[in-house]
């Protein structure tokens, strides 16, 4: 395999996916699979290929990516920011196109861990007067 044009990370939840970018004609290998077998659910694979379309480099690189941890929505978010700091990397010029996309922002949300005495991490157990 030829040698990547850059490296980048992104993460999403607990998942985190490793990007490489090469030059080529958009293909996207995901964990050794393609883009439609990795996430057959049209909205994941929009989300994910999102950065490539607003920066307007579809069909200009290959996006070969490790995808770990999580679900198939941290998964594609994680990918998104993937590539997005990817390109960057190639091309910098390509940043305020991103940055005002929002594709640059990493979403720090987590789910909130569980407490003793509840059924859930805020849901209490039901409260009976008499």
């Amino acid at each position: 395999m030829a040698k990547p044009l850059v490296q980048a990370t992104g993460r999403r939840k607990t998942s985190v996916a490793r990007v490489r970018l090469f030059d080529g004609t958009g293909q996207v290998t995901l964990n050794g699979k393609s883009l439609d077998d990795y996430f057959p659910e049209a909205t994941h694979r929009t989300r994910a290929m999102e950065p490539l379309k607003v920066a307007d480099q579809e069909g200009r690189y290959d996006v070969n990516a490790t995808l770990e941890g999580g679900g198939t929505t941290g998964q594609s978010d994680a990918l998104r920011l993937g590539i997005a700091r990817a390109l960057i990397e190639v091309d910098p010029e390509l940043r305020p196109v991103l940055k005002k996309a929002g594709l640059l922002r990493r979403d720090d949300r987590k789910v909130e861990r569980k407490k003793y005495g509840l059924r859930k991490a805020r849901r209490a157990p039901q409260f009976t007067k008499r």
